[in-house]
């Protein structure tokens, strides 16, 4: 490898590399789009067969991108991942409320993580529309009893926590309740994720929105 190439033609060859090293697969092209980035991110093929996502989870993410809807996110690593450029051209904000000092306060209060806390902070304000968790599965089951108990309706779930204490639960969890309740929802199957992992996925998402605002404005 040439240590010459440009970051675009690094990011082009690398593409080139998954989409030939990942053989035949059943994902639609915008679908794909989230899988590769993915797979990019981490360098582990394993999400082209684990990952799980509903048949309108691009639509509607893209939908709600394109109405403005705001993103929260469960770890500051994860914010710091969405692209700030992407989300402002769609005049869409992105929140971290984990490390919020009102937020620890109550969960140290009610002997709770923080992370519910945080999802409940994020909840409250209906502008918020998309959820992204790449590490707290709390987080993830706090946004499900919602949905069963409050009837939260987000636009879109991005559930990716990664470990070994709940993780590959609360997200064999969301795919149930997603499917009772119709939230689209993109998620994976195991102990593997990341905030890494979900902000790639919401990168990809923002990319699609683009193209689509784009060809909106051409046609």
């Amino acid at each position: 490898m040439s240590v010459h190439l440009k970051p675009e033609e690094i990011e082009a060859e690398s593409f080139r590399t998954i989409d030939r090293e990942a053989g035949p697969h059943d994902w639609s092209p915008s679908e794909w789009q989230l899988v590769r980035r993915a797979v990019h991110t981490s360098a582990d093929f394993d999400y082209v067969r684990t990952i799980s996502m509903s048949s309108d989870a691009v639509s509607a993410g893209v939908k709600a991108l394109l109405d403005g809807r705001d993103v929260v996110t469960d770890t500051t690593m994860a914010l710091s991942g969405i692209s700030k450029p992407r989300l402002a051209a769609f005049q869409v904000s992105a929140s971290c409320f984990v490390a919020d000092p009102d937020v620890a306060a109550v969960a140290e209060a009610q002997g709770i993580t923080r992370s519910i806390i945080a999802m409940r902070k994020g909840t409250a304000d209906p502008k918020n529309g998309i959820f992204v968790i790449g590490n707290a599965p709390t987080a993830l089951f706090e946004l499900l009893r919602q949905v069963r108990e409050e009837a939260l309706r987000p636009d879109l779930i991005i559930g990716l926590p990664v470990g070994f204490v709940g993780a590959a639960e609360s997200k064999e969890e969301l795919i149930t309740v997603a499917a009772e309740y119709r939230i689209p929802f993109i998620t994976n199957r195991g102990r593997k994720g990341g905030s890494n992992v979900a902000a790639a996925v919401m990168n990809a998402l923002l990319i699609l929105a683009a193209e689509q605002g784009a060809a909106s404005v051409t046609t």
